[in-house]
């Protein structure tokens, strides 16, 4: 009769070697992710740390400006006043802004419960303090919402790729410089808006236009016409 309990040492070799490997990955995961927390920690201690009187101001109306994509929203009602492409744009950059912001605040808050920074600890100086939210803080929503946006619209609309990206990032930073993100909050921000814009992206793609829509219409009553005209020979 066999002794059910056994130990490692008893464990044929290649599980052995599994359990190992599985506990050293584990191990190396760990210590890389609280690696990328402390230097995450770090950057925002620095940005806390900076003094930047001139840019405190403008940096808290912008972090203001951009809830709940005031600013998207404003410019994607200007682009619907043009032509058929920036009206598309428009359309696009508004359907990248839903996905965006259901996909951070519905899934990624919710999934990883990252608790806000501590702006008292870093010392954020109060000319920059917006109020602080109450949700988690991975990732960043008014990132991934502005990303999601002028990604979007860039590429339906290129000219407007840069100036769009650029407002994006210092919407990124904003947060940051406000104190109520880290920077890795706003990264992963950033990576969710821009997989948001290209699922707008391809939604728009396979959606056909009325145009379209015309012309297949036509196109299947073609053979029709065609039976139709040979019984009446």
């Amino acid at each position: 009769m066999t002794d059910p309990t056994t130990t490692d040492a008893d464990a044929p070799r290649p599980l052995r070697y599994a359990r190992d490997s599985a506990g050293g990955a584990g191990r190396l995961l760990s210590a890389v992710f609280g690696d990328l927390r402390a230097v995450d920690g770090a950057l925002y201690a620095a940005v806390a740390a900076t003094p930047t009187p001139t840019l405190d101001r403008t940096l808290r109306h912008l972090s203001h400006a951009a809830d709940h994509s005031k600013i998207s929203f404003g410019i994607a009602a200007a682009l619907a006043l043009g032509g058929k492409r920036p009206r598309k744009a428009a359309l696009v950059g508004v359907g990248a802004i839903a996905v965006a912001s259901a996909s951070a605040n519905l899934l990624g808050k919710r999934l990883v419960r990252r608790a806000r920074p501590d702006r008292e600890a870093a010392r954020v100086t109060v000319d920059r303090h917006v109020k602080m939210p109450t949700s988690a803080s991975f990732p960043s929503g008014h990132t991934a919402s502005a990303v999601a946006f002028a990604t979007a619209v860039g590429v339906v609309l290129p000219p407007a790729a840069v100036p769009l990206g650029a407002l994006a990032s210092a919407v990124g930073y904003s947060r940051v410089h406000t104190g109520v993100h880290y920077p890795g909050d706003v990264a992963a921000g950033a990576v969710l808006g821009i997989a948001s814009a290209a699922a707008a992206l391809a939604a728009a793609a396979a959606t056909p236009s009325a145009r379209t829509q015309a012309l297949l219409t036509a196109a299947r009553s073609w053979p029709r016409i065609s039976i139709d005209g040979a019984r009446r020979r």
